[in-house]
């Protein structure tokens, strides 16, 4: 057992994470170490996924998706996330009934009920038989062709339950806009657990891709109830550490390197990352003074941000055009020139994943 004091914690989650050293690993590598990554921001998640893989383009994390072994789905907390695609079945089946159960009522109040959902399956399969992937357009134009409206955010309730029960998972994004496949047709090989092996490997995963972490971060990022995490943390401790400080205390995956003093001190993150969303008190990297610019007006969209020596210390906004993403640096304070120059390589690396010139501009 290691005090809580001894630990550097946002230096720890940043190697956890695979964000201080890309990990030498596959796509679905990353995602399983992480247990699930949060992706209603499809290109965002995508960064997210790439930044964490040495060498990883765009290109291949879509492949990834194309070649069905990542998947884009509703797992947790209402919320689309990428997890591997072999572990899909079982994250929904152990995740999303207390999502259902809570979106009963506002199901009520868009006259959503079981007839409406066995109507739109029994519509959108017989679509799908014609045309495997159809984009939501698509899968809204047939649910109103055959009597099912879809204003009023009817549509995507529709489809967010139906891919739930796996009945629809997401296919590979179109152009500008998600598609949607029958889930046991994209996924046929996506396997079933047990409810104590789920419990376990969603505990185990968690404090490995995300460690030092609380069991409160674990009910809150997997949706659990606190008696559900319990067993799964149980389950898990062997091949975790536990940690106490403070009357805190953390778990993390056992066999964890030690911490690194010569990673690199600056990354430049997505909206909506893990290394802010996996917790329920995000201070040690982001002062609370700070937090309303990452999240302005609290109204749960999170700005890509700016991170340095393991701390958030702004945001930043991209601005493409047909040449070059310029990259327009938002500090929360001034930089010194020193720090603003150790953003290049970040940047470089950007760049890379792209396959386009990366600019980033200071203010002035």
């Amino acid at each position: 057992m290691t005090p809580v004091a001894d630990l550097n914690v946002p230096r720890i989650r940043l190697q956890a994470q695979g964000i201080a050293h890309p990990l030498d690993d596959t796509v679905e590598g990353v995602v399983t170490r992480l247990g699930a990554m949060q992706a209603q921001d499809y290109p965002g998640a995508l960064w997210s996924i790439g930044l964490r893989l040495a060498g990883a383009t765009r290109a291949d994390v879509e492949r990834a998706v194309l070649e069905r072994r990542i998947v884009r789905t509703w797992p947790m907390r209402g919320t689309l996330h990428f997890v591997p695609a072999v572990d899909a079945r079982w994250m929904l089946e152990l995740l999303t009934p207390r999502i259902q159960k809570g979106a009963a009522g506002r199901h009520k109040q868009l006259e959503l009920d079981d007839a409406t959902f066995r109507r739109s399956r029994t519509l959108i399969a017989k679509a799908h038989t014609r045309e495997p992937i159809l984009t939501r357009k698509a899968i809204f134009d047939v649910l109103e062709q055959g009597g099912v409206p879809t204003t009023g955010q009817r549509g995507i309730h529709i489809v967010r339950q139906l891919s739930m029960e796996r009945t629809l998972c997401h296919g590979p994004h179109g152009d500008k806009q998600p598609t949607f496949v029958q889930f046991d047709e994209w996924l046929p090989d996506s396997r079933p657990l047990d409810r104590d092996d789920a419990l376990r490997t969603v505990a185990q995963r968690f404090f490995t891709g995300h460690g030092p972490a609380t069991l409160r971060d674990l009910v809150w990022w997997a949706g659990l109830t606190v008696a559900d995490a319990k067993i799964g943390l149980h389950l898990a401790q062997s091949s975790l550490e536990r940690i106490t400080g403070g009357g805190a205390e953390m778990w993390m995956a056992a066999d964890r390197p030690a911490t690194d003093i010569a990673a690199p001190r600056a990354h430049l993150l997505p909206g909506f990352d893990e290394y802010l969303l996996g917790y329920t008190d995000r201070s040690a990297a982001l002062a609370p003074r700070f937090a309303d610019r990452v999240v302005p007006g609290a109204n749960g969209v999170f700005l890509s941000t700016l991170v340095l020596d393991a701390q958030v210390r702004g945001t930043w906004r991209r601005n493409a055009s047909a040449k070059v993403v310029k990259l327009d640096a938002l500090p929360f304070t001034r930089l010194s020139a020193a720090d603003k120059k150790v953003f290049r390589d970040p940047a470089e690396r950007y760049a890379a994943y792209l396959g386009t010139p990366v600019s980033l501009a200071w203010p002035s």
